[in-house]
């Protein structure tokens, strides 16, 4: 496998000089600027770097040659991901849940064991897939090497101000968006608003924005707002413990989802729809993305794989081959431009 240099890079700025590695959320109460990244399944790395600077991936990146599309296997197949989006709807007619996120992952062997430089791949998503919250870890002494183009904010931190961007609603174009999407959006906006209630204070969690169109490549999404101010004595690890696994990619009541997500989905999700960001414990200001649009390599010392999960929100008004093709449409740009095959 290439040479990776250990950095991060979120926003306009990168991270390297890396002196402290733990999977202590506490260490954000501390001091210095960390970059966080923490799966789907609660597993957390925090990493501090003491050199940020204005800059980005490409300042670090070396070999990148991504599979091409064909290449990627799925855990879920058209069939089988059909079958799961009825299960849910089973679930939602039984008054289990009212939505559930289904996700299935696409891996490909990577081609060239020696072009395998996720700061590489961060670069090539910059200029052919550009998202808000994008950004990017790579530890090679700890098997992490993971490239975002999210366009989802989990958590924005400013003091004791926290916001968060839920998306639930995704088209071709605007006209795609439908009752359904605005449906579930409102819904997770009320599961984000009860996430940051458990620490802010009581009366300050607000809805500024509510059914925002964005445009991203390929496709829109309905985004909305949620914003609260934390309690005087809650802390990061409280803040997780309230908020994650982010609503949009988990279902509501989330309990119940997440149940459902762990009896449904045959494989982990590790980094995608967990969250990737930094947090600067001296100003206590943070940005944290939803792990989606994500890339991870998997067994980088061995047999390198790449690996990228898509899904949907489904509820009772879910058609199940709509909701398929929706992941495809999130899949499809971001695995072209990962190739190296897509051009402006």
């Amino acid at each position: 496998m290439t040479e990776s240099i250990a950095a991060a890079w979120f926003g306009d700025e990168i991270g390297t000089e890396l002196v402290d590695v733990t999977s202590d959320l506490s260490a954000l109460e501390g001091s210095g600027r960390w970059a966080v990244m923490v799966t789907f399944e609660g597993d957390v790395t925090c990493a501090r770097f003491t050199n940020w600077r204005k800059g980005g991936p490409s300042d670090v990146a070396g070999h990148w040659l991504g599979p091409k599309p064909a290449a990627y296997e799925t855990t879920m197949a058209r069939a089988r991901y059909v079958e799961v989006v009825e299960g849910v709807r089973d679930l939602i007619a039984q008054g289990q849940v009212y939505q559930v996120n289904v996700c299935r992952r696409l891996s490909a062997p990577m081609p060239d064991a020696c072009a395998t430089d996720v700061a590489g791949l961060a670069a090539l998503l910059g200029k052919g897939n550009p998202a808000p919250f994008a950004g990017g870890i790579q530890l090679p002494e700890h098997g992490i090497h993971v490239a975002s183009a999210s366009p989802e904010l989990f958590i924005r931190r400013d003091d004791r101000v926290v916001e968060s961007g839920p998306i639930k609603g995704t088209g071709s174009t605007v006209e795609d968006l439908s009752a359904k999407d605005e449906a579930e959006n409102v819904m997770i906006v009320d599961l984000v608003r009860n996430d940051l209630g458990a620490v802010c204070e009581t009366g300050s969690v607000s809805v500024p924005s509510l059914l925002a169109t964005e445009h991203h490549p390929s496709m829109v999404h309905l985004v909305s707002t949620v914003r609260g101010v934390l309690r005087p004595n809650a802390t990061w690890p409280d803040l997780f413990a309230a908020s994650f696994p982010p609503g949009s990619v988990s279902g509501a009541p989330k309990s119940s989802a997440l149940k459902a997500i762990h009896a449904l989905e045959s494989t982990p999700r590790g980094p995608y729809c967990g969250a990737i960001g930094w947090v600067d414990a001296d100003t206590q200001q943070a940005e944290l993305a939803v792990g989606i649009r994500t890339f991870w390599l998997s067994d980088p010392m061995t047999q390198p794989m790449l690996n990228f999960g898509t899904g949907a929100g489904i509820t009772w008004g879910s058609d199940s081959q709509a909701e398929w093709d929706e992941t495809e449409l999130k899949a499809a740009h971001l695995i072209e431009v990962a190739s190296g095959e897509w051009s402006l």
